[in-house]
């Protein structure tokens, strides 16, 4: 083959990914770059339908009476925007849809380790979804997103057509974190030992390692659940000497390491962000690795705290509370050591730098008012209030929403190849910080006067907090929206993407942008993921590497290699 031939039939290679040969060369694909695209629509899809829906309920409790939904309308719409948002958005946003496209890329490795159980992950999620769905929106579901018992097994609503959809969705998760765990532990090119992976791999196994032991909990608890309502069983019936509460320590086993298979990879990602756009070694990456491991196994342990008010013994409240201050500590350590990272690099404030400061900002309030909620005397009063609403909100959405799009804006040359206008990136990042505090800080005020949460009407005295609250999900919203505009931009008008545009030394900065088929036309080169020395600036072509030029000193005798 000649050169010219041999450069067209790599640069084909190249561009595979967005030349499509129709649906079926997308729906029967086993390439990871296509499924995790496939994953980024379906949960970007999820995400606009549960934002929707929360300018819905925002809108209806600027007034403290019901002025366009009734109660009923009410629980069901703010139902289906919990169920949403955790279950089709937050829970498999980082996991499922970048860490698809990015894991075999950061190791260096053609795939996952099981193609075909990864496009079947993805139909169990979309058939999941489809059920999921049709359930709440057939006759409308008003439990809740927890499907707390007794209500969920006396409603006239869809209750096991529903749990049998997030029963689907269960697997689809554990078929993910499976998929990841053989991959990382079986595929790691030789010279990438376990402290040399970049540490979104290491969020990524931590989180794998949730989804495989906990998700199977959720599924046998709703299994119970369907089988409550069908049969009767009797085990949250106290007619049955069953209990109600039982349902809530099954519930939150699963559903509190489930808060970490949503913020632990983000933290992953916020590693990689500060590290890159720092142009700066992390700093103690080992302790933000063990933090990970640490994170996970403290999230099988305070599921408790979720229950104080539910009439557990004083001995265990008091050990749930203990081991809920305790999983601070491990947080704390990334954001002190993030923090380090900064300090002396040389800083960019381009648009996934922003958000990656915007996630720190907002992270860190979310964790600091969970303190007053891991404490016994003050738990109480504040339960079931907004001040649980806002920290929820401060630690999910504040924390994996904003981190995820921090990733999308940060990978999204290499996914797409084109490059987005990082002045309207930035305004998008302004926009939503300011939105979002506007819309949560007057949670944390009316939450601590006592206002409740999950009520349609209240008191007027709380009407100024809930009216500055639904101008900020309005403010918010306009800047996801912004944020989506620069995206799709960004594939029509915007220009070529280099290699590595950020200058970042982990793998997949080493392959073209987007990746060819098989990730790398060559092998490559396992170095420090953090070491920035080798890389220079190359202009309109981004980042390279420049290698020492071998040694022109004659060598001694004993030196000679053969």
């Amino acid at each position: 083959m000649s050169g010219s031939a041999t450069v067209q039939a790599q640069n084909a290679s190249d561009n595979y990914l967005f030349n499509t040969k129709g649906f079926l060369s997308w729906a029967l694909t086993l390439d990871h770059k296509r499924i995790g695209m496939m994953y980024l629509v379906g949960v970007m899809g999820a995400f606009l339908l549960g934002g929707i829906l929360a300018l819905i309920l925002r809108a209806e409790l600027a007034d403290p009476e019901n002025w366009f939904l009734t109660n009923k309308q009410y629980n069901q719409v703010f139902t289906l925007h919990g169920a949403v948002m955790v279950f089709l958005f937050i829970i498999p946003s980082v996991p499922a849809a970048l860490g698809n496209f990015l894991v075999p890329v950061m190791l260096g490795a053609k795939d996952v380790a099981f193609p075909r159980l990864n496009l079947g992950s993805f139909y169990l999620w979309v058939i999941g979804a489809i059920f999921f769905l049709v359930a709440l929106l057939s006759t409308g579901l008003d439990t809740g997103w927890t499907f707390y018992t007794p209500y969920s097994t006396q409603t006239s609503g869809p209750v096991v057509a529903a749990t049998l959809g997030v029963f689907i969705l269960g697997f689809s998760s554990i078929f993910t974190g499976l998929n990841f765990i053989v991959t990382i532990n079986t595929m790691r090119p030789p010279g990438m030992t376990w402290f040399r992976m970049p540490l979104f791999l290491w969020a990524t196994y931590s989180t794998s390692i949730i989804q495989v032991l906990a998700t199977p909990v959720l599924g046998i608890t709703v299994l119970l659940l369907a089988a409550e309502r069908v049969i009767g069983i009797g085990i949250f019936d106290p007619k049955f000497n069953g209990d109600p509460v039982t349902f809530q320590h099954f519930f939150w086993f699963y559903s509190h390491p489930a808060v970490y298979i949503m913020i632990l990879p983000g933290m992953g990602i916020i590693s990689e962000l500060m590290s890159v756009h720092s142009h700066k070694g992390i700093f103690g990456y080992r302790f933000i690795a063990y933090s990970s491991v640490a994170i996970a196994l403290f999230g099988f342990l305070v599921w408790g705290h979720h229950m104080f008010t539910s009439g557990m013994a004083n001995v265990t409240v008091i050990v749930f509370s203990a081991l809920t201050f305790s999983v601070s500590i491990p947080s704390a350590i990334k954001v002190f050591n993030w923090l380090a990272t900064m300090y002396k690099g040389t800083v960019q404030l381009n648009t996934p730098m922003c958000y990656a400061l915007n996630f720190i900002f907002l992270f860190t309030i979310g964790g600091l008012t969970g303190l007053w909620l891991g404490t016994l005397s003050t738990d109480r009063p504040l339960h079931d209030t907004y001040f649980v609403v806002a920290h929820f909100h401060y630690v999910m959405m504040g924390g994996t929403m904003v981190a995820f799009l921090g990733g999308v804006f940060h990978w999204w040359p290499k996914m797409t190849g084109k490059m987005f206008n990082d002045f309207w990136g930035n305004i998008s990042c302004l926009v939503v910080f300011i939105g979002f505090n506007m819309t949560f800080l007057p949670q944390f005020v009316m939450g601590s006067r006592g206002m409740p949460r999950r009520y349609a009407t209240y008191d007027p005295q709380f009407t100024v907090f809930h009216e500055w609250s639904t101008y900020g999900a309005f403010t918010l919203g306009l800047g996801l929206f912004i944020a989506l505009g620069v995206l799709i931009h960004s594939l029509l008008r915007g220009k070529q993407a280099p290699d590595n545009p950020w200058g970042g030394a982990t793998l997949e900065w080493q392959c073209s942008s987007p990746p060819p088929y098989y990730n790398f036309h060559t092998a490559p080169e396992v170095n420090d993921p953090y070491n920035y020395k080798p890389l220079t600036y190359r202009g309109e072509k981004g980042w390279e590497y420049v290698r020492p030029k071998p040694s022109t000193v004659p060598q001694q005798p004993d030196q000679v290699q053969v």
